[in-house]
């Protein structure tokens, strides 16, 4: 699933593993549009963690961050760079992720999503 015509990678620092558990998860390949990127010096990211609605049937539509009114059905799972435009990354759909992991503002996005009476249950976040 390529948005682009090539797959280039660049190294910034250390991934974020927001993971509480590795091994009890699964994830699928997603398109993350640069709307869900947030400036990072003279990057845009959007972040690990960030709270998404994705087309489970129609993977090649671009994520929505969700919210009280797009319930979410997934996370990010590691920041992607979006840059130069929308940009395949992963949405982690069935796993446990520690909030303490989470940059604040990301918190803080999961919060307004996880108070969706529609959100993803299949997804949860806990302290560890």
């Amino acid at each position: 699933m390529l948005n682009k015509s090539g797959i280039s990678t660049q190294t910034v620092g250390a991934p974020v593993q927001i993971l509480a558990n590795v091994e009890f998860q699964y994830s699928l390949g997603c398109v993350v549009p640069t709307a869900l990127g947030v400036a990072v010096g003279s990057k845009r990211i959007a972040k690990a963690g960030t709270p998404v609605r994705i087309d489970l049937m129609g993977r090649q539509t671009a994520a929505v961050l969700a919210n009280a009114t797009a319930a979410m059905n997934a996370v990010l799972l590691h920041d992607v760079d979006v840059t130069d435009g929308n940009q395949n990354g992963t949405a982690l759909i069935f796993g446990f992720v520690n909030v303490n992991r989470l940059e604040a503002d990301v918190a803080t996005l999961v919060q307004t999503a996880t108070g969706n009476a529609n959100a993803s249950k299949q997804v949860v976040f806990l302290r560890a």
